[in-house]
């Protein structure tokens, strides 16, 4: 499956489950960030890191370690 930091600018995807565990997990959960929520990807940094993404209405930044626990589908 494909992460969210594979996704291209501009893209919208499903998050489809979460990796991580404990503390990392929830804080990823606390952001807004759950199984079947939808997420926009608007800006990349040009390094790559940190990643801007739109989550239930707000813009988040997220560090690429923790996109990569982020399983997404189209």
């Amino acid at each position: 499956m494909k992460t969210l930091r594979e996704v291209k600018v501009g893209e919208t995807v499903q998050v489809v489950k979460l990796h991580g565990e404990g503390a990392i997990k929830r804080r990823i959960m606390d952001m807004g960030i759950t199984k079947g929520v939808s997420v926009y990807v608007r800006k990349v940094a040009p390094l790559g890191d940190p990643i801007e993404i739109t989550v239930r209405g707000y813009e988040l930044s997220l560090r690429k370690a923790d996109a990569e626990m982020i399983e997404v589908e189209s």
